[in-house]
């Protein structure tokens, strides 16, 4: 059974990432590039990006990201279907705290598995033309002159805001489909692409809101270690730094374009992931 979710989720991964990689690279650079005296808007930052490197360059670090989000996925959904049998009470439909122990451990995992990989996608996102021959090259890079710590910086902002994502995006998201199939679709597992994407967008807008200060912290600590003579900053640091610098707002950065990605990514990969597992044969619980 296990491997099903596997497969399931590992496909739904890549699939979901593929499809709104500009986005995402675009929400890297705002999150690290933008502040009040470099306002970069959308539109903006999609031209110096096609400007810096053509079209090909929108999906630049995809190959890293499809790459760390298929075994991503893979093992987060797997870990959900499996904690939640440990978690789980004796009744058949779980109730929404045990969703999000099970949610929030599953991404605690997920994310623990693949981190270096994550700091591999920052890189290759932020680099310019020809800074780096492929992911090879990047990591041996980073390792010659940064050394194997370098692999995990920005861990703990990280792991403090996947924690609250995953718990809120996988309960939210099973609880909100398991109640429209109460209500409206009793003698059927399936409620149907709409309804799944549905419940993904509004799932995932739950989790980003709460977690995305720390995604933001998390990758600026990636980027600050690639440059030279750049002092070492912490979370807390960054955190001051960045609320006296930019306010408030500074902390949300790049929130439109990853809203614009997230959501479509997000639904995306919930309705591959249930049809992918309709066609494994898995039951949901």
């Amino acid at each position: 059974m296990w491997w099903r979710h596997l497969v399931a989720g590992g496909g739904a991964g890549a699939v979901s990432r593929t499809c709104t990689a500009p986005l995402d690279r675009l929400k890297v650079l705002m999150q690290v590039h933008a502040s009040r005296s470099n306002n970069m808007c959308i539109v903006g930052g999609f031209t110096q990006m096609i400007r810096e490197g053509g079209a090909r360059s929108l999906w630049r670090g995809n190959g890293i990201n499809v790459i760390k989000i298929a075994p991503e996925s893979a093992i987060k959904f797997m870990a959900y279907e499996q904690i939640k049998r440990l978690v789980g009470s004796d009744q058949e439909t779980l109730r929404i705290h045990e969703r999000l122990v099970a949610g929030s451990l599953a991404g605690a995992i997920a994310q623990s598995s693949i981190y270096p990989m994550e700091v591999l996608k920052t890189r290759m996102a932020l680099r310019k033309t020809g800074q780096y021959s492929g992911m090879l090259d990047c990591a041996r890079k980073i390792l010659a002159r940064e050394g194997m710590a370098a692999f995990y910086k920005g861990y703990v902002p990280n792991m403090l805001g996947i924690i609250p994502y995953a718990g809120i995006d996988l309960a939210v998201y099973e609880t909100l489909k398991n109640a429209w199939l109460q209500r409206y679709a009793v003698n059927s597992a399936d409620p149907g692409v709409f309804v799944l994407l549905a419940c993904g967008t509004m799932s995932s807008t739950c989790g980003q809101l709460a977690s995305y200060p720390l995604a933001l912290v998390r990758t600026r600590m990636q980027a600050q270690a690639s440059i030279e003579g750049a002092p070492e900053v912490t979370m807390s640091s960054l955190f001051k730094q960045i609320l006296r610098t930019e306010g408030a707002f500074g902390l949300y950065r790049g929130l439109a374009p990853n809203f614009m990605k997230v959501i479509p990514a997000v639904s995306i990969s919930y309705v591959v992931y249930e049809n992918l597992k309709i066609t494994l044969g898995v039951q949901s619980r």
